[in-house]
């Protein structure tokens, strides 16, 4: 029987490399994505046993249908790619449960998401969780008493604090996990500086650092393809162990060959692991207990 794998946002970019590759492996690959005839068209172009599911994570009602029509129709899993993001870069947007929108749904979204597929995940010989990181992440700040940005907003800050957000979530659930003596492993990724038309834009508000890519632009980017080797290795590589953090070796770690990455001092503290989880679960509603 074949392993199965879930990839979030699996129509384009780093999900759609990421399933064809799982796909390749001889994995059936779940495409959880918002807009199903674009998931469509893009699993035609995909030699492999894969199939589209509708997910927004920017709505807890459609998470919940997703999973629990998926955790029927698959009592095992053996991979999930939390890669699904948003991108935005205008006035401040929230989804339709009222959080702000890049939080929302790159973090809040695929929080609830794990957890209420956790135990299909368990009942896997050996699964992971891969959550999808930045090196915006290394920018930002958590500020719990405005986690939504209400105050002062600004798009790529705000994309920055939700990258921080999942990182912090990545390595709170492998402690945790840990704790349990869950056969789950929870690992995380970010894809450098990729090859797109919005990546100069988004990194314009991060800070010196972020500027100075910003201006190198599209010489400074690698391919999607490039960009999906961290991801890759934390799901399928040989040997990964829970809380290991893959991204690009080369200057920044904005390109170049997979190597172990180097998260933030607050992406990695136990603390704003716990608080940050306390906030998800009340603010989603969905608990890992």
């Amino acid at each position: 029987m074949s392993k199965i794998a879930v990839v979030t946002g699996a129509n384009s970019g780093l999900g759609l490399v990421t399933a064809t590759e799982l796909a390749r492996q001889g994995m059936h690959v779940v495409m959880a994505v918002r807009n199903t005839a674009a998931g469509a068209e893009a699993a035609r172009g995909i030699a492999g046993d894969v199939e589209v599911r509708e997910l927004d994570l920017a709505s807890l009602a459609s998470v919940h249908a997703f999973a629990a029509k998926l955790a029927a129709d698959h009592p095992a899993i053996d991979l999930l790619v939390n890669n699904a993001g948003a991108v935005l870069l205008g006035p401040r947007r929230t989804t339709a449960d009222g959080f702000e929108l890049h939080l929302g749904t790159n973090m809040l979204g695929h929080f609830a998401l794990t957890g209420l597929l956790l135990g299909n995940l368990a009942a896997a010989p050996a699964a992971r969780v891969v959550s999808l990181s930045s090196i915006t992440h290394k920018n930002a700040h958590l500020d719990f008493d405005d986690l939504m940005f209400e105050r002062g907003y600004r798009a790529s800050p705000a994309y920055g604090r939700s990258k921080l957000a999942t990182t912090v979530f990545g390595f709170e659930l492998d402690r945790r996990l840990r704790a349990t003596g869950s056969p789950v492993i929870s690992t995380l990724a970010h894809p450098g500086l990729t090859r797109t038309n919005l990546t100069p834009r988004a990194w314009e508000h991060q800070g010196r650092r972020g500027r100075i890519i910003a201006r190198a632009g599209l010489l400074m980017t690698q391919s999607v393809e490039q960009g999906t080797q961290p991801q890759l290795r934390a799901a399928t590589g040989p040997g990964v162990r829970g809380g290991q953090f893959f991204g690009p070796a080369g200057w920044w770690e904005t390109r170049g060959p997979v190597t172990e990455a180097k998260a933030s001092r607050e992406a990695t503290d136990p603390a704003v692991g716990k608080r940050l989880w306390t906030v998800a679960e009340e603010l989603t509603g969905v608990s890992y207990r």
